[in-house]
């Protein structure tokens, strides 16, 4: 039986024991599927592929976070790209806990440590003393590599650092999630014929993975009020001959109300890539927003080794929004990812390099660049927070702030 029936010629072949791996993962999805009666809900599958214990993508033991295919990684993220990314964030991340009066942090999703090391030793360098600095990583692998890049970087800082299994009840303090959101499970609806349907997975004939869709009232399925006002708002702004696909975001929600609520002081920052939900559900927008990654290629399949690949979303941040306000919190503050980096002081950062130092300087501006340009990640990427217990907003969020698009 063919495991993997989505392998294209054109991107790298995965080593023998990763493809063994991924074929264990498939094994586990075909029982899942067998046991929902031959379909699972799309979100159901994104958990499976990348969170099953062990086997999953950011469970199991795939290196992610790189600069090139070469190196075995899959993309790269903003405390990779330059370290004046997480000395800028701990300048805003300073002044919350200042405004605050809180001494913690908390950071989902760490990555490979790199950006807790940068932002313990700006911190330390800006003269702010925190007591701890938590993680929550649900990959084994990535926690040894954070501790690794911590000590390596952050000396007798990294004492200060905790690995956390579960969420405590209540949080005092600062909560940082870089790319985050974007990984968490969507559920997929698309529309052919002016009809809705749950786009889910089954398996064809021959065993491999596929999409399937299923009728909105069909087993399984299982529509929320949210996900239904947005379909029905979909339908009154486009065009009933054109098929469409949209992703939704319950599992964003409803982590962001989990962290909303344990927050009782403190704030809350997310940066990620998307749109508020009039630009995310753009008439336009007829394909919707997954997207896979692997080995530094950007693509559409999300059964191309399942384990092996990213799979992700634009988040769509009014409902993220909507999320955190429901829980009392204030919105603190919206905006791209370069309003709030030059609001923070990204060009200060980067004058302490000295302009003749080329090889040092020179990298440095082209990475910030990069930070920055609307045609990089300055634009697409946002910058989202939440508070309690903080007046007015911060300088982060000083000018730009585009709560009013939400």
């Amino acid at each position: 039986m063919n495991q993997n029936a989505h392998e294209p010629a054109s991107l790298p072949v995965p080593a023998a024991d990763a493809r063994q791996a991924s074929a264990q993962l498939v094994a586990h999805i075909r029982d899942a599927i067998a046991a929902g009666a031959g379909w699972l809900p799309f979100d159901r599958y994104m958990e499976l592929a990348l969170y099953t214990p062990g086997l999953g993508y950011y469970s199991g033991g795939a290196r992610k976070f790189g600069r090139r295919a070469e190196d075995g990684s899959d993309f790269i993220t903003a405390p990779e790209l330059s370290p004046l990314f997480a000395r800028t964030l701990a300048r805003a991340l300073a002044q919350a806990l200042e405004t605050s009066g809180t001494c913690q942090l908390m950071e989902f999703g760490a990555g490979t440590g790199r950006l807790a090391a940068g932002i313990l030793a700006a911190l330390d360098a800006l003269g702010v003393s925190i007591d701890t600095y938590a993680i929550v990583d649900l990959s084994g692998e990535l926690r040894e590599r954070q501790r690794q890049t911590i000590e390596a970087f952050g000396g007798p800082l990294a004492s200060r650092v905790r690995w956390l299994d579960a969420l405590p009840a209540q949080f005092e303090g600062v909560v940082l999630g870089n790319e985050v959101l974007d990984a968490m499970p969507v559920q997929l609806y698309a529309r052919t014929g002016g009809v809705w349907r749950a786009r889910g997975v089954g398996l064809s004939e021959a065993g491999a993975l596929r999409f399937e869709a299923r009728a909105l009232g069909a087993p399984g399925v299982q529509l929320s009020n949210e996900d239904a006002a947005v379909l029905a708002q979909l339908d009154a702004e486009i065009d009933p001959d054109v098929d469409y696909v949209a992703e939704t975001h319950g599992a964003g929600a409803g982590f962001t109300r989990t962290v909303c609520s344990m927050l009782t002081r403190g704030a809350a920052f997310f940066i990620d890539y998307g749109f508020p939900r009039a630009e995310y559900y753009h008439p336009q927008r007829t394909e919707g927003t997954l997207m896979c990654h692997y080995r530094h290629h950007a693509h559409g399949d999300p059964f191309l080794y399942p384990g092996l690949q990213d799979i992700t979303a634009h988040v769509e941040f009014t409902r993220i929004a909507e999320a955190g306000v429901e829980t009392g919190v204030d919105l603190l503050g919206y905006t791209s990812q370069a309003r709030f980096l030059m609001n923070a002081g990204i060009t200060d950062v980067l004058s302490e390099i000295d302009p003749s130092d080329a090889a040092n300087f020179l990298p440095a501006a082209n990475a910030v660049q990069k930070l920055l340009s609307e045609a990089e990640m300055g634009e697409l990427f946002k910058v989202i927070a939440f508070s309690r217990g903080i007046e007015g907003t911060l300088d982060a969020f000083s000018r730009g702030d585009r709560s009013h698009t939400l």
